[in-house]
């Protein structure tokens, strides 16, 4: 074979090796991942085929929620950690959005890393980092909540911080979003440290003025069109208990009853939380609770997976985080929510180990490739020179 056909073939190898692993790992691995998830369906509380509004039971929402995206800064994110883990879940968001089509889109906090401490320039940036990477067609309503990431912990967050974060995202932190019937209750978390600081109070006041809204909008329902006096210029809600999400998990004393390929590594599973700092205090979740009865409780923070009860009847999911950078394999929620139900599915993306076990595959099959192709070469030098030596000799 002619020397220079051996080096295109070698050539065209290592393009193939180079490009197909590229092109695996950063495009077309999410897809067969993701399509293995699917819409639970919602199943029915009620007979007859409508819910607790007379609303037809195929009706339900289907939302979807991740957690913790943790955008990287400009002080402590390497850019080539930036850089690897928002192409991660911009690819994972995106490929979810095309195949899996929500119609509602929750994120449970700590959207950025630094924003409790970001300058107003490096948070523009990040902020339009964000939209990249998080677009989406009209079809699709993103909500945001805040997290201790964005705002600062208790202790570090202020108006300035907090207005901030509502005013690109265009919202308040702490109120209800209704969607087919069904009330998301968004709770400003961080603010439930009940010492009395002036966004505690104000975060507090809007879940008292909520609370009785939505209680005023089940009695209605029950009364039919007469309204109490109490509830006298109430906006009214579809009377039905919230779905409550936070960044902050409720309190629990620890995750050691966790358990799943998401929970947190065995040996940090009876590590016990701090309150208000891990998770709320016993005195803010018996008042969350108290005051909405929630059917489900979403949360983030922790950046593992549990599954909690509470006094029995109170169902709790924590979110893992959606990043690479918390974990190996981060996941997401599925949510068909009905008035009357709701089903839950987990969706996990490709983990990292198994793109990294790719691109080192495909490194070794490319210094094979090299190694056969100094082998070939030298043995036809070798056979060259002893051909041409032995014409010597003959001559």
């Amino acid at each position: 074979m002619p020397r220079f056909s051996v080096r295109w073939m070698v050539a065209v190898l290592l393009i193939a090796v180079v490009g197909g692993s590229f092109f695996f790992c950063e495009y077309l691995i999410y897809f067969p991942t993701i399509l293995k998830c699917g819409w639970p369906e919602s199943s029915h509380a009620r007979a007859g085929g409508e819910g607790i509004d007379g609303r037809s039971a195929d009706s339900s929402v289907r939302a979807m929620v991740l957690s913790d995206t943790h955008l990287l800064g400009a002080v402590g994110g390497h850019w080539f950690d930036k850089l690897r883990r928002e192409w991660q879940m911009e690819r994972a968001f995106q490929t979810a959005l095309w195949l899996l089509r929500p119609e509602i889109v929750f994120i449970l906090g700590d959207i950025f890393d630094e924003g409790k401490w970001s300058s107003q320039k490096h948070w523009e940036d990040d902020v339009r980092r964000f939209h990249r990477m998080f677009r989406h067609t009209t079809d699709t309503e993103l909500v945001v909540l805040v997290g201790n990431h964005d705002i600062g912990f208790h202790y570090e967050m202020d108006w300035f911080k907090l207005q901030r974060f509502e005013k690109v995202f265009n919202a308040s932190s702490t109120r209800i979003v209704t969607k087919k019937g069904v009330n998301f209750l968004l709770v400003n978390s961080v603010a439930l440290h009940g010492d009395g600081c002036p966004i505690c109070q104000s975060v507090e006041k809007e879940l008292i003025k909520l609370s009785r809204e939505l209680n005023c909008s089940l009695q209605n329902s029950q009364t039919g069109s007469a309204v109490m006096d109490s509830c006298e210029g109430s906006q009214l809600y579809p009377p039905t208990p919230p779905i409550m999400l936070q960044h902050y998990p409720l309190y629990r004393v620890s995750d050691a009853s966790c358990s799943g390929q998401d929970a947190a590594p065995p040996e940090e599973r009876h590590l016990l939380f701090r309150e208000k700092y891990d998770v709320l205090s016993k005195e803010a979740s018996q008042r969350l609770l108290q005051w909405f009865k929630p059917r489900l409780i979403l949360s983030g923070h922790t950046h593992s997976g549990c599954e909690v009860l509470h006094d029995n009847k109170y169902p709790e999911i924590s979110v893992p985080s959606f990043s690479w950078r918390n974990r190996n394999n981060p996941s997401f929620i599925l949510a068909s929510v009905s008035p009357s139900s709701y089903s839950l599915s987990k969706c996990f993306l490709p983990e990292e180990s198994t793109v990294i076990g790719v691109y080192c595959s495909a490194g070794a099959c490319m210094l094979l490739l090299f190694l056969a192709h100094c082998m070939w070469m030298k043995g036809l030098l070798q056979c060259l020179s002893l051909c041409l030596l032995g014409k010597h000799k003959s001559l």
